[in-house]
C-alpha cells in the first residue's frame, strides 16, 4: 500500500532534499510541497496525505500553529514534526497540537523512512533524544492539592490555554491582554507552582485537572 506524503517546508534546499528521500522510496508517494503554511491549511485538506512533514520555524505562521488547525480536519491524517528544536517547550506543544511524532533534522535518511513506516502503521516515532525529554517531562511529583487552588482565575485560564498549545500571542488575543501582560502571568504560574518551564507547568496542571 502506498503512503501519500506532503511536506511543509520553507528552505528550498530542505525541500529538495525530502522530495528525493520520498521520491525514492518504495512504498512513498510525494503529493504535494508547501513553502508556507497559509497554503498548505488551504491545500492540504484536499490532498488527504497520510503522513504530512512539517517544520516547526516557517514564516507568517509556525507548524505547531498549521497542525493545530489541519488537525480537526484531518483526523486520520498523521503530521510528523520534522525540525532543529529540542527543547521540551517546543516538543510538548507541537504534540499537545496534534502531531503523532517528532524528528530533528539531523535524522539520517534510513530512519526518517523508518519514522514514515511507524507513523503510518500507527506508532508515534521520535529521535531519541527526544523521547528522553519526553519521558524526564513526566518525573515532576504531583501538584499538591492547594497549589492549582493558589492561582487566581485568569493565571488557570492562561495555565488552560498553554496546555491546549496556544502560542503568547494567541493566548493574547483570546483573553484580550497584551503579550507582556501574559508574560507576567506565566511568570507568576511559575512561582506559584514552584517550576522553570513551560511544560512542567503544563504537567503538573495536566495531572490536577484530570
Amino acid at each position: 500500500m502506498t503512503t501519500r506524503i506532503s511536506i511543509i517546508e520553507d528552505d528550498e534546499e530542505t525541500r529538495q532534499i525530502l522530495t528525493g528521500i520520498i521520491a525514492s522510496a518504495p512504498g512513498l508517494k510525494l503529493i504535494s510541497t508547501y513553502p508556507r503554511c497559509v497554503p498548505a491549511i488551504e491545500g492540504i485538506p484536499k490532498d488527504k496525505p497520510d503522513v504530512v512533514l512539517v517544520d516547526i520555524n516557517l514564516p507568517e505562521m509556525n507548524g505547531v500553529e498549521a497542525v493545530r488547525r489541519l488537525k480537526p480536519a484531518l483526523p486520520g491524517t498523521q503530521f510528523l514534526m520534522l525540525t532543529v528544536y529540542d527543547d521540551p517547550d517546543h516538543i510538548f506543544t507541537a504534540l499537545t497540537a496534534g502531531a503523532t511524532g517528532y524528528l530533528l533534522k539531523s535524522t539520517r535518511r534510513a530512519e526518517l523512512l523508518e519514522a514514515i513506516s511507524q507513523i503510518a502503521a500507527g506508532g508515534s516515532p521520535m529521535s531519541t533524544g527526544i523521547a528522553r525529554k519526553v519521558v524526564q517531562s513526566f518525573t515532576n511529583p504531583p501538584m499538591p492539592r492547594n497549589e492549582l487552588a493558589a492561582l487566581s482565575p485568569r493565571e488557570q485560564s492562561v495555565l488552560d490555554l498553554l496546555s491546549k498549545g496556544y502560542l503568547y500571542k494567541e493566548i493574547s488575543d483570546s483573553l484580550g491582554v497584551s503579550v507582556p501582560t501574559v508574560n507576567t502571568y506565566i511568570r507568576r504560574i511559575y512561582e506559584k507552582l514552584q517550576v522553570h518551564s513551560r511544560t512542567q507547568a503544563i504537567n503538573k496542571y495536566l495531572r490536577k485537572r484530570d
